[in-house]
This record gives C-alpha cells, structure tokens and sequence, in this order.
C-alpha cells in the first residue's frame, strides 16, 4: 500500500501535541482544527478511514494556484524581506497530494543584517524542510517521522540558531506555512502577517508578537493608538533575539475557492484589511493581485519593504 493511501486508511491514537493544541483550540476558540475525516499527516493527529470515492474527491484535478511579490518601497534604500515559494503536484498511481511551501521574511538589523538574516532563515528552513518532510512524502518513507508542525517549529529553530551564529547583528520575522491537500500546517514568529479570506470575509490567523499588540491584548492600548505607536514597530519575540525562539504554530483545513495572504507590515501597515479583500475579490489571477497590493501599499506611502504571497484555493 503506497504511503498516501496508507497515510488514509490507518487507524491511529491521537497524538500528544495535537490533543492538547484541540483542548486549546476548544478553550480559546481561535484556531480551527483539521477536517476529522482528513487527519494530519505523519502521525499530526487522529485519521479515520476515507472512502474510495472520498479519496477519489479529494485528489481531483484542480490545483493551488499562488503569486508572490515583493518591493523596496519608497523610501529603504534595501529589501531586507525574503519570499520563498514551493508548490508540487503530480498525478500517478502513486497518488502523492499536493504539497507547498510558502514564507515571508521581515529582516531587521544594520545595512545589510537585515536582508542576511531573513535569506538565511528562508534558506534554512526551506532546506529542512525538503529534507525532512517533503522527501519522506515523495519516497513513501514518512511512518517514523515527526508530525509535520513538529518539524516545521525544528527548521525554524535551526534557522534561529543559523542567524545567531552568522548574522549576530540581525534578525527576523518569519510567518510560513506548509500546505498537504486543503491543510495549512502554519509556524509563525514577529509580525509578518497570514490572513484567510472566504466568502464570509478575512481573518488574520497569525498573532502579532510585538509591544503594541501585547499592550491591546491587556487593555493598554486601543488598536487605534497602535497605529500611531512611536514603539509600533518593536518586537519582542523574533528570529536571532535568544538561543531559544517560541514559535507559535496551528492547523486551519482551507475551504474551497478560499485564499491564504501572507504579508510582511510593508503591506498591512499601509493598506487595511477593508481594501485588501476588494483587491483580492476583483482580481482573479493571484499574482495580479500581489502586484496590485504592493502598488497600493507604495502609492501611499511606501514607508517599509513590502512582500506578498497569495494562494489561492481550487474549488
């Protein structure tokens, strides 16, 4: 039995991490779980048997389609952002799914720390994850491997630790996502941004770890009084700070026809979410899209680097 349909067909007990991060889920209510009858891959949770004509469903022929883009600006004098976008899709009687990985990088440091640090991370991570996660997949060979937003959260420490040992004097954010069929297995540390947009609106699904955010969450600050914020910009937890980084990970299923943005603060701190959702309705092509967004983001101001990636869901 090949190794996706095995990975569809086996019974297995839920494993530790995803329980508790399920009792979180139903406590907190801010994070939505995978679809029961899909499971998560490499052991990320309980799966159920999927019919033939399920299986047959869910393989389809349709695909993500993504764009990606990113700028200087209007006033940087370097991009100190990384973007990095992997997308397969074959159809055999291997029946191997869909696989992406997708990243924003924010660097932040001195002339050129900045955009060391964040090409770094996005190299790092991106390798350990082609070796890790997406070669098993592809070779059958993923019964002992470690739960996907497992590895995912390993390959970011190890980019931590690589830019500590190389860039000392920089940093960065880092937002990515690996997305297996319709699931979206998100790692994400400092204030680059992902949101979801469906029929029923947008939804920022990452939290930002910065000052400003952290004095909302405790009634400090309106959201408002952010925006203004001489420290709206200070983060306080981001790659290259601390040996030991705190990455904060979750699993969203992406319904049909939705859309994954991916955004450095060029973007969000330029254009709010009211007219990204007009763009992203009224331009069909997603890199379209990107290129718009990045064009709005300038036009008014283009204070900071701007970088986007968005996905866009069959359906």
């Amino acid at each position: 039995m090949n190794l996706f349909r095995r990975l569809f067909s086996q019974e297995k007990e839920g494993d530790p991490v995803i329980t508790a991060e399920a009792a979180k889920v139903e406590k907190q209510a801010d994070i939505v779980t995978a679809p029961a009858n899909f499971g998560n891959l490499f052991g990320d949770g309980a799966t159920r048997p999927l019919s033939e004509d399920a299986l047959i469903a869910f393989m389809g022929n349709g695909h993500l389609a993504f764009g990606q883009a990113t700028d200087i600006g209007l006033v940087r004098n370097n991009n100190q952002d990384s973007v990095f976008a992997l997308f397969s899709t074959n159809r055999s009687v291997d029946e191997r799914p869909d696989f992406g990985l997708f990243l924003v990088a924010d660097g932040m440091g001195g002339h050129h720390d900045g955009e060391k640090a964040s090409a770094l991370t996005a190299h790092t991570v991106a390798l350990q994850v082609m070796t890790t996660i997406f070669t098993p997949l592809m070779t059958g060979g993923g019964d002992n491997q470690l739960p996907i937003a497992e590895a995912l959260t390993t390959a970011i420490e190890k980019a931590n630790l690589e830019v500590i040992k190389n860039v000392p004097d920089g940093g960065t954010t880092l937002t990515s996502a690996i997305i297996i069929g319709d699931l979206a297995y998100i790692a994400h540390v400092g204030d680059s941004r992902i949101y979801l947009l469906t029929k029923d609106g947008i939804e920022q699904l990452t939290r930002d770890h910065s000052l400003v955010q952290r004095l909302i969450e405790l009634d400090q600050l309106t959201p408002a009084e952010a925006a203004d914020h001489p420290n709206k910009n200070m983060l306080y937890r981001a790659l290259g700070q601390n040996e030991a980084v705190e990455v904060d990970t979750l699993t969203r299923r992406l319904p049909p026809k939705s859309r994954l943005l991916f955004c450095s603060d060029g973007l969000w701190n330029q254009v709010d979410e009211k007219d990204i959702v007009e763009i992203v309705k009224q331009t069909p092509n997603p890199q379209e899209a990107c290129n718009k967004l990045i064009a709005l983001a300038n036009k008014r101001g283009g204070v900071d680097n701007v970088s986007v990636i968005l996905l866009q869901m069959p359906g």
